[in-house]
């Protein structure tokens, strides 16, 4: 079993939890479980990552958190209501950015709205101001093939955010960029999720990623939560704080915990 108590945000007496996974275990047909009865919980607003190697099932509780496997045991709740399905709060941005080539990057962007309904003038408008915010004002009527790798994981994420999720889940979205890109990226993310006041929950490989961009940060080994730790960094983050002793030291705790040396 997981410890739970390490697992779990307490203040006051109270749990705080705005996502909340119960004893979550899944296994894929005909093959052991993947996921191995994990509890753990992310308070409101807050920037959660998970760590860990590849084949360890980082992307599969992602899915799971987010109503996209159902668990074999255990509960998923988001605000306190049980996670069957993906729901309406839950905004997604995946690997790789999955724009559609013939819609323009207003168009993309609005796509989550035009599978239901026709787009009104305040969906433009806010999808405008997104675009804005990702550093695209000028690129509104290009087309994704117009746009470099870093510029259409900017559209991904302002599609994620056109219908005003509480909750976020990013399975890597910025692996495939060039270093410089992938860190002014993650100050944009930063800045609107913390603007925006949104949970999130992030996928990396990459440590320092998520010691950048993290409140809390878990490493995943062999389908359990095995290690968690707070990252204690003022907000907003700034690139020098990359290059501190705190965030070395605590890297340190995190490589050994990847590689088998923490409980």
């Amino acid at each position: 079993m997981p410890k739970d108590w390490l697992l779990m945000l307490i203040k006051g007496g109270e749990c705080l939890s705005f996502l909340q996974l119960d004893c979550i275990t899944y296994s894929y047909p005909g093959e052991e479980a993947i996921i191995k009865e994990i509890s753990w919980q992310i308070a409101r607003g807050e920037f959660h990552c998970l760590l860990g190697k590849s084949g360890c099932g980082k992307t599969t509780l992602l899915k799971l958190a987010a109503g996209l496997l159902p668990a074999a045991q255990g509960k998923v709740y988001l605000q306190g209501e049980a996670v069957v399905k993906p729901s309406p709060q839950a905004g997604f941005v995946f690997q790789a950015p999955t724009l559609l080539e013939w819609k323009t990057v207003l168009d993309n962007v609005l796509l989550p709205i035009s599978l239901k309904r026709t787009p009104t003038s305040e969906d433009y408008r806010r999808a405008e101001d997104l675009l804005g915010l990702m550093g695209l004002p000028a690129h509104l009527r290009h087309y994704p093939t117009e746009l470099s790798g870093g510029q259409q994981s900017r559209v991904a994420i302002a599609r994620a955010l056109i219908e005003k999720p509480a909750m976020l889940f990013l399975d890597e979205p910025f692996a495939a960029l060039d270093a410089i890109t992938r860190e002014e990226l993650q100050d944009d993310l930063l800045k609107l999720c913390q603007l925006q006041g949104i949970t999130v929950l992030f996928i990396t490989h990459d440590i320092a990623e998520a010691l950048y961009l993290a409140d809390q940060v878990a490493v995943m080994v062999e389908g359990q939560i095995t290690f968690m730790a707070r990252v204690d960094l003022a907000k907003p983050r700034h690139y020098t704080m990359r290059y501190g002793t705190y965030l070395n030291e605590l890297g340190r705790e995190v490589r050994q915990a990847i590689s088998g040396g923490a409980s």
